[in-house]
């Protein structure tokens, strides 16, 4: 049972449907220390862990926890030491043969173990392609409930509370989950959404190895494995400045332009999920709830109306330019500074005039 607070709204209770007669009553005095899954990729940690590390460590400050990193691999040799200079207290890692390759249904059950037997307080991790797998997979054996991609963690300062934040889709309100009865609190972070904490080469953490009991058979068996190979376009959620399209270019065509400026200012285009829907531009480019939370220093909005969805994704943005023919877009009250007229009259004056200034200076 979980009660959902909405801002400015009421408290909802949710129920779980389904019969759990193993559910085992749970002490949450009994738990203690915030966890963070440490994803491994390409023999390096995975950025989006690192940076729930940083807010991790916060959270952990503020219930007198401490900040717990859970590590599984084979051969992690130095890599066990990273954790530690990003603010991690220990680090409790499963090494083996039989985890050189990552299958969900093995991972999952290794850390099912580890909270069983150490009761952690909270368990977070990264909303990445492997972790939306494993965190509702933890969460269900746990019998616990769990908040998938969160973008804030507060904690109650008279209660200690664990809060977990979240934008219901469509919405403009922030829910706010607490989870009373059971342990530990769960969520899966959106990646992108805290900053990379400041990594620190002197800062040592306690290794703790642990074996892992009997596993599941994992039921499949990787043949082969290709690597996609990576865009040579700067990814969206790396880029300082990046131009935006919206619904309102009218056309394929409408992103050229975009382009074009997004090149002249040293930055990377992206657009909204109409524009993704409309088959403008693939998916990995979309900003938003459904695509990706950007944290550029310049965003700059072009002919997207600034749904909530869209907004949620650029809220980290330090500076936002719009550039709509709709005096009344909504995305103008989430911008710094705003334009109203034709994008097709107004980039092409704007480019005319960043050739000036760079032409200035030569």
């Amino acid at each position: 049972m979980a009660f959902v607070k909405a801002k400015g709204g009421g408290i909802f209770k949710l129920s779980i449907s389904g019969q759990c007669p193993d559910w085992i009553p749970v002490n949450p005095n009994e738990h203690k220390n915030v966890w963070v899954y440490i994803e491994i990729e390409k023999g390096h940690m995975h950025e989006a862990s690192i940076q729930l590390l940083g807010k991790a460590k916060e959270v952990a400050g503020k219930v007198n926890s401490k900040l717990v990193a859970i590590m599984i691999g084979n051969n992690l040799g130095s890599l066990l030491n990273e954790p530690g200079m990003y603010g991690a207290d220990e680090v409790i890692y499963v090494e083996g043969q039989e985890f050189e390759t990552y299958y969900a249904i093995i991972y999952g059950e290794v850390m099912v173990q580890l909270a069983m037997k150490y009761k952690p307080e909270a368990f977070l991790i990264a909303g990445t392609m492997r972790g939306r797998e494993l965190a509702p997979y933890i969460a269900n054996h746990l019998r616990t409930g769990i908040t998938a991609d969160l973008t804030m963690i507060e904690v109650d300062e008279k209660t200690k509370e664990i809060i977990l934040i979240r934008p219901p889709f469509g919405a403009w309100q922030l829910a706010h989950i607490r989870t009373l009865r059971r342990r530990p609190v769960m969520g899966s972070v959106r990646p992108n959404v805290f900053p990379l904490p400041a990594k620190d080469t002197n800062r040592k953490a306690k290794i703790t190895q642990e074996k892992a009991g009997e596993l599941y058979e994992p039921g499949l068996e990787l043949l082969e494995r290709e690597e996609i190979k990576e865009s040579e376009e700067k990814p969206i959620e790396k880029a300082e400045v990046i131009v935006s399209g919206g619904k309102g270019l009218g056309s394929k065509e409408g992103f050229e332009i975009i382009k074009e400026l997004a090149e002249q200012l040293h930055g990377t285009y992206a657009g909204s999920r109409k524009a993704v829907d409309m088959g403008w531009i693939q998916h990995d480019r979309q900003v938003g709830q459904t695509g990706k939370t950007v944290r550029p220093n310049l965003y700059v909005a072009v002919a997207i109306s600034g749904a909530a969805q869209h907004v949620f994704g650029i809220r980290e943005a330090k500076r936002i330019i719009a550039i709509n023919s709709d005096p009344n877009a909504p995305i103008f009250d989430n911008a710094d500074y705003g334009v109203v007229g034709d994008y097709r009259q107004i980039i092409p004056e704007l480019i005319k005039l960043i050739d000036e200034a760079k032409n200035a200076k030569k």
